[in-house]
């Protein structure tokens, strides 16, 4: 890393408390905005749930559309925080501090987001508790343990919680300076959830130990999350999902969009909360690297998929791969996806300069996204219209409605106002995190040069 600004410990204080401690007014207008969509999404919730799925964009074949595709794409947003928190923490990369806590937070909001639209899927919300609770033994009638769609709501709560901890544990030194610095009822909640943390040797010995076991624990299901996702589609006999190449494919498609997600974040809390001396280019310089890796492997994975469809030869596969490329609107969605997900951003951040320029990263890590949505949206749906042999089982394309747009609108809305909320009342960036960071950063002279004391880059 090369730029190494002096921050003492009141100004690091100050800057990174100041949105928490203080409502501009901007905060209320957009939470009002960002609110008022969300109500918007559930009264057309409540007028699905009263005339039925009928009024979002199915047809009697194509049974997953704008839904499931959100589902997908949020549970790969969601890779993020691990990505970023847990791997790099492991790997004692310096560089990550900044950015931990935002990817953490991301994380938690993205997968609880992904986690309603399962839900908002059925069509009857409150019968979908009998995946967790059985409930109909007059008639004998269970879930199918074998099936991954019985899997996904363990994987996800499981994840769920444990990043909720993860948030949570590397929060509660900053708890404590906030509980310090606050008066009254703020006083008084802060207080509780610090649990008491005064600042000694064993209390940070005892956080520091908590950090690293959650950050090696959650590795695990970070892999397993996303591949069970996968298998909802792989365990399908459907010809465009039935293969094995999914669960790495999905997984490392996660960490794109996440960590691109990521790159989003940082520059909007830059620019909105002026933390130019605490997230700087060369934090977009080690993502920009970090993105060309990951973009690369995702390609290969693809190519996987695209490569086994192909040789395999088998007609109901080709006649899905022929859909996805060459029949409309597929025809036009599928060179933007690949496109947009890499060939746009990758040859951008294989120059320094650019990954240096924060508009530009910003720019490229929204491109990606959109190529990954497109993305879930062209492996989910095809398959599902492909063209059987009967001229009377042939299907149109699937077609969204105005139903499906507000609810994916809401998704981003919800995410953006449950990030916003969070950094309103803690800290976005780790007080903790940065303040170690100046100390790790001191220098020492050996031989004729001046060298970090702690070189972990």
């Amino acid at each position: 890393m090369q730029e190494r600004y002096e921050l003492n410990t009141p100004k690091i204080n100050d800057d990174l408390l100041r949105f928490p401690l203080h409502t501009p007014l901007w905060f209320w207008l957009v939470a009002g905005g960002l609110a008022s969509v969300l109500g918007l999404a559930g009264l057309t919730y409540l007028f699905v749930l009263y005339f039925g799925l009928g009024l979002l964009g199915y047809t009697d074949r194509i049974m997953w559309g704008f839904l499931i595709t959100n589902f997908v794409f949020w549970v790969g947003i969601s890779h993020a925080g691990v990505m970023i928190s847990a791997i790099l923490r492991l790997a004692q990369a310096e560089w990550r501090r900044p950015v931990t806590r935002a990817a953490e937070v991301m994380t938690v909001f993205a997968l609880a987001t992904a986690a309603l639209f399962p839900v908002l899927h059925t069509g009857r919300p409150w019968r979908t508790l009998y995946w967790a609770f059985p409930y109909d033994y007059n008639r004998g009638i269970w879930p199918d343990v074998r099936s991954a769609l019985i899997w996904d709501p363990s994987a996800i709560f499981t994840y769920l919680t444990s990043s909720t901890l993860f948030v949570f544990i590397c929060l509660i030194p900053d708890l404590a300076v906030l509980r310090d610095r606050t008066r009254g009822w703020q006083h008084a909640i802060y207080a509780v959830l610090a649990m008491g943390f005064q600042g000694t040797s064993r209390q940070w010995k005892l956080q520091t130990i908590a950090g690293i076991l959650l950050s090696a624990l959650i590795l695990p299901v970070f892999v397993s999350v996303h591949s069970i996702v996968s298998w909802d589609f792989a365990a399908a006999i459907l010809p465009g999902w039935h293969t094995t190449v999914f669960p790495p494919y999905f997984v490392i498609g996660a960490v794109h969009s996440g960590v691109s997600a990521v790159v989003t974040l940082m520059f909007l809390l830059r620019k909105v909360f002026k933390l130019e001396d605490y997230i700087t280019p060369d934090h977009f310089d080690a993502l920009g690297r970090l993105l060309v890796v990951v973009a690369t492997a995702w390609l290969y994975f693809f190519l996987m998929d695209f490569y086994m469809g192909m040789f395999g030869g088998e007609e109901a596969e080709l006649a899905v791969w022929s859909l996805r490329m060459y029949y409309p609107p597929y025809n036009v969605l599928f060179p933007i996806f690949i496109i947009t997900s890499y060939f746009i951003p990758v040859p951008v951040w294989l120059f320094r300069k650019f990954r240096r320029n924060l508009t530009v990263m910003f720019w490229t890590s929204i491109c990606v996204n959109v190529g990954m949505w497109l993305e879930r949206f062209i492996l989910i749906v095809p398959p599902l219209s492909f063209k059987q042999a009967f001229t009377f089982l042939w299907q149109d394309a699937y077609s969204p409605r105005w139903t499906d747009w507000i609810l994916v609108i809401a998704s981003f809305c919800l995410v953006t106002l449950g990030v916003l909320l969070f950094a309103k009342v803690f800290p976005i960036i780790p007080l903790f995190d940065i303040k170690e960071g100046q100390v790790l950063k001191q220098e020492l002279r050996i031989g004729r040069v001046r060298v970090p004391a702690v070189i972990r880059e």
